[in-house]
């Protein structure tokens, strides 16, 4: 009888031992280094947030947070790699609007919204519209006018075919009822020059890019697409304040593929809030002009919800890839 107690004693610390390992590993997550993907080239905007990220965000989880650049297709190909791999947390990536939204809409991607966990939003990057220093327009007014006057011959520069720069020029024709001559670019850098050149009358920036291109030529800003006006550019109106209740430009923020445990979930979202917080980091992003708002991952995926209905709907109006 003893010998029979003893077993049962050593199969209960077994099974207790089974029940408490499940728990054990999920509190030592992470345990090695995590990839972020970005699914842009090197040196961008969306890169430059995620190099800022990693640094302060390894600091929250005592490992290494590995960068990893793959570009391609108006960032469909880094998105299908996020989508593709484990969701153990080891692997991340920026998701950025509109693409997450649009690329669906336009295509037929192996991804939807679904492939994915929307862990936090961390940067809002809204569009500008801006114009050479020497234009008649100074402001969304002038520009709302001219359109009016001349339909379909004020020409304005974007970046592609479905860009947050060409979809912030549709959401400005559709609430001022005007039509504009969209002219897509490679990237804001090249219709800046081009700009610059009077090839263009107008051409549209992310606030980061705008004010970062302002210090090396002037250009005027005619306005911003958020909902008040940057503590970057306080000279700079909103177009809300010009009449048309309208955002434009990119989220960034940070998913996994589809069904990420909420343990990790929870723990990145708060890591994430954390960095957000540290001083050093809100220091090194008002250098490179980068707008941060943190969203949860319930704020976040309404954000997200929003926007693609809001997409989808001027897609209704107005496709964009025709």
């Amino acid at each position: 009888m003893k010998g029979l107690k003893l077993k049962r004693r050593g199969l209960l610390a077994g099974v207790g031992a089974m029940v408490a390992a499940p728990h054990l590993a999920r509190a030592a997550w992470p345990e090695r280094p995590l990839q972020l993907i970005v699914p842009f080239a090197a040196g961008g905007g969306t890169d430059i947030s995620a190099r800022t990220m990693a640094q302060f965000l390894e600091r929250e989880l005592g490992q290494p947070v590995v960068v990893q650049n793959r570009p391609g297709a108006g960032g469909e190909i880094g998105l299908s790699a996020i989508a593709d791999a484990r969701p153990d947390g080891y692997t991340i990536g920026i998701i950025n609007t509109p693409g997450i939204v649009t690329i669906p809409i336009e295509r037929s991607p192996r991804w939807s919204l679904a492939s994915f966990t929307f862990i936090a939003g961390v940067v809002e990057d809204p569009t500008t519209f801006a114009v050479h220093p020497e234009s008649p327009m100074r402001s969304i007014a002038d520009l709302v006018a001219a359109a009016r006057a001349k339909p379909g011959e004020v020409t304005i520069g974007t970046q592609g075919v479905g860009s947050a720069g060409h979809i912030s020029a549709l959401l400005l024709e559709q609430a001022a009822g005007i039509r504009l001559e969209c002219v897509s670019y490679a990237g804001s850098a090249p219709a800046a020059v081009a700009l610059m050149r009077r090839d263009i009358q107008v051409t549209t920036a992310s606030l980061g890019e705008s004010l970062t291109f302002a210090q090396q030529q002037p250009w005027r800003v005619l306005g911003l697409m958020s909902s008040g006006r940057s503590e970057f550019a306080r000279d700079v109106p909103t177009f809300k304040e010009a009449g048309y209740d309208i955002r434009g430009g990119s989220l960034r923020g940070i998913g996994a593929p589809r069904g990420l445990s909420e343990d990790v979930v929870r723990r990145l979202s708060a890591a994430i809030g954390a960095v957000l917080r540290h001083p050093e980091f809100r220091e090194a992003s008002a250098r490179t002009f980068q707008p941060l708002r943190f969203l949860d991952s319930t704020e976040y995926v309404e954000y997200l919800r929003e926007a693609d209905a809001a997409h989808r709907a001027l897609w209704r109006l107005r496709p964009w890839n025709s």
